[in-house]
């Protein structure tokens, strides 16, 4: 081989290898800065993502919110109206016992006008001038005053019971007033509640729908236990401080039902998602009254992701029961409940598909099979 094409043949091989370096790592910064494209990429979806979750869970909220005021509103309003039926009741009462009483002092009264009648026949003037019988003229004029006075008292019992009878009308007739004006609120309400309810349904969907889409239930369901075990954590603690209570020892298998319906979930069973339910669903109508197992004291009443509107009750030492996805609340937190009191309206809220309640029992934190706990009958 000649020296000169030696040579070149060295400088290419020597130019070659001194290029290798530079181009190998002109390929790593390529792909490092695809990779960094890649990642910003995808935080950016993944924070797009958890706004459009947030948002929905929002959406939720507010439309659960909505949903309660018009259902407090309508409570109240169906209050109002029971009361109203009641008074109207006890007017309609007083009213036919005014009534009777009435035409018994009518009849009364037309008995003595008639005995004085009879009275007036005799000839009392002519007894008066003669001086006749003086004697029977005493008794007569007796039976005059008396019979006067009689009919004077009749006369005035007569004008109480109609002035009586008259102002129970007039308060009968306010309150038939007030009981259709309250009926016209009530439809209102109605109407409004329906179109919370139908907001509800939307945002509800909205949510699933959303949830579906990013593939997050499981995490979504994580998140909401987890949120909910800190609450109850922090809630167990305060309740150690709090009035004393006789808790729920010796109770097992008595307490009554929160609420009648059907049980659509066991304790232990597998939520959507495979998580183990720490309580049991009730499926009943929209608007049913839950009712407290036991006495107790009302630790937690507010919203909660996942759960709605939850009621928490202490009932001393260690036993707590938790009450979920209701419409409205009826208590606040502090207020002294007895068993079987009134203390919320079943729902739908904080994404459940159907009415109904969630239930929990805990002993000193951890959850325990209501099932256990309330008697056979429903």
């Amino acid at each position: 081989m000649p020296t000169n094409l030696f040579s070149l043949l060295c400088c290419s091989l020597l130019a070659a290898l001194a290029l290798s370096p530079a181009l190998a790592q002109q390929q790593q910064e390529q792909e490092l800065a695809k990779l960094q494209q890649q990642i910003q990429l995808t935080e950016r979806q993944l924070k797009q993502q958890q706004q459009q979750l947030e948002q929905a869970e929002q959406q939720l909220q507010q439309s659960d919110r909505a949903l309660a005021k018009a259902s407090a509103a309508m409570h109240s309003t169906e209050q109002q109206r029971q009361q109203l039926i009641g008074q109207e009741q006890k007017l309609n009462q007083q009213k036919t016992e005014l009534q009777q009483r009435l035409a018994q002092q009518q009849q009364l009264l037309a008995s003595q006008l008639k005995s004085a009648y009879s009275l007036g026949q005799h000839d009392y003037s002519r007894m008066l001038l003669n001086q006749q019988d003086a004697g029977k003229l005493e008794r007569v004029l007796s039976y005059y005053q008396y019979f006067n006075s009689a009919r004077l008292a009749q006369l005035k019992q007569l004008n109480e019971t109609i002035a009586e009878l008259q102002q129970v009308l007039a308060e009968l007739a306010d309150k038939q007033q007030q009981l259709a004006d309250t009926l016209r609120t009530l439809q209102q309400q109605q109407q409004q509640l329906q179109s919370a309810k139908a907001s509800q349904q939307q945002a509800l969907a909205a949510l699933q729908t959303t949830l579906t889409q990013q593939g997050r239930q499981l995490d979504y369901l994580r998140q909401n236990e987890a949120s909910l075990q800190a609450t109850l954590e922090e809630l167990r603690k305060r309740a150690q401080q709090s009035l004393e209570l006789a808790g729920l020892s010796g109770q097992k298998g008595t307490l009554n039902w929160p609420l009648k319906g059907t049980l659509l979930q066991r304790f232990g069973e597998s939520r959507q998602g495979g998580m183990s339910s720490r309580g049991i669903l009730i499926q009943s109508s929209e608007g049913a009254t839950v009712h407290a197992i036991a006495d107790g004291q009302v630790i937690y009443a507010d919203w909660l992701k996942g759960y709605g509107w939850v009621i928490v009750l202490d009932h001393g030492n260690g036993y707590m029961s938790l009450y979920g996805h209701n419409q409205n609340l009826l208590k606040q937190p502090g207020a002294r409940i007895s068993a079987g009191e009134g203390i919320a309206l079943a729902g739908m809220s904080g994404g459940q598909a159907s009415a109904g309640l969630y239930f929990e029992i805990r002993n000193k934190g951890e959850a325990v099979n209501p099932l256990q706990w309330l008697n056979k009958s429903r």
